[in-house]
């Protein structure tokens, strides 16, 4: 993990250079009088932005997501299949860099139902995120779909495990527990389940920002209405968001995407679209309007999926090959250079310089 070491130390060299210069402004008493004025009517919204520098993590603040150097972070990125496709990685890391996404969410396995992913393996996978200047948003698959608390409770278990990727990487990787945890449209069992395991995650020393994908194959926005405040509340952090996954039911039309949305947002919550598509067996989606909206309102996005969707789902595929050179027509292209795209709208995490 030496470039990530490399890195702190740039960024502490950095702050400490920042400090000196703001305390060698002036010598003069009545600018210090000013300077200490000014600090003391700083707005709440920048003392945030404050303690989220000094803490060195990403932090949810209201409806936004702040990077370590307490700067807005809107995430423009791409899933990809680590899980079962391992052997690319170092193909398909550098290859989402190239179309300008600023995140990358990985499909992991805590080995319930796929190869389980090693100590030294999220290692591996966070390091390549941060040598292509993409900020690591980790996810168990083994838990999709289902809705026993006893699947969601192995994930959580898992990252105590791997507790050692995470700590101390905060300003680098979110972590997204499980993906697509209770497949069933039922808020209370998505409640239960997570109000019981983000404390755990905190008691194991774990503050990296969390992610908690919707209800529904994470589809079932109206459980961020009925539950997300509960949910956010059992973060003793406070440095929770939430994912709403869309295809032909969540992400049909217009009204459904942003009811889908402001579920969360009306109530103060940060959201973002961890997954979609522009089509898919429950029906078609309306990509254009997603990419539109979160655009205009600052809200995130990342598409699914990079490549080697199976089983009638290849229409997925966002690149027709690993390295990019070809994107497909109807879904990446539109995806990485439509006119809401990731290469127009993505800006690059400020930790990264």
């Amino acid at each position: 993990m030496r470039t990530i070491q490399i890195k702190k130390i740039a960024l502490l060299l950095t702050a400490g250079a920042m400090l000196t210069a703001a305390g060698c402004t002036s010598s003069d008493d009545s600018s210090a009088e000013k300077t200490s004025s000014a600090a003391e009517s700083t707005s709440q919204d920048t003392e945030s932005a404050s303690e989220a520098t000094s803490s060195g993590e990403f932090k949810v603040d209201g409806t936004k997501l702040l990077d370590a150097n307490g700067n807005e972070f809107i995430m423009r990125g791409i899933n990809h299949p680590h899980s079962w496709y391992a052997d690319l990685d170092g193909t398909a890391f550098p290859a989402i860099a190239g179309t300008g996404a600023n995140c990358i969410r990985i499909v992991c396995s805590d080995g319930g139902q796929y190869s389980k992913d090693s100590l030294e393996t999220l290692e591996k996978l966070i390091q390549l995120s941060i040598d292509n200047d993409m900020i690591a948003v980790l996810e168990v698959h083994d838990a999709t779909g289902s809705d026993n608390v006893s699947d969601i409770s192995a994930a959580a278990d898992y990252w105590v495990e791997m507790k050692d990727a995470l700590i101390g990487n905060e300003q680098y990787v979110i972590l997204n527990i499980a993906n697509e945890w209770v497949g069933s449209w039922n808020a209370d069992v998505w409640e239960e389940g997570y109000t019981t395991v983000i404390p755990k995650l905190r008691e194991a020393g774990i503050k990296n920002t969390i992610m908690v994908d919707s209800a529904g194959w994470g589809q079932f926005g109206d459980c961020i209405a009925q539950s997300g405040k509960a949910v956010f509340d059992s973060d003793p952090e406070g440095n929770t968001m939430f994912s709403v996954h869309m295809y032909g039911t969540a992400g049909k039309n217009a009204e459904t995407i942003e009811k889908n949305l402001t579920n969360a947002t009306d109530q103060g919550l940060c959201v973002c679209v961890g997954e979609f598509g522009y089509t898919h067996t429950d029906g078609d989606v309306d990509e254009a309007y997603i990419m539109e909206y979160c655009e205009k309102n600052g809200i995130g996005y990342m598409g699914w999926s990079w490549k080697g969707n199976s089983g009638g789902v290849e229409y997925l595929d966002i690149a027709n090959e690993w390295d990019g050179s070809v994107l497909s027509p109807d879904w990446g292209e539109v995806l990485v250079n439509g006119e809401n795209g990731i290469k127009k709208t993505a800006k690059k995490c400020s930790v990264f310089g």
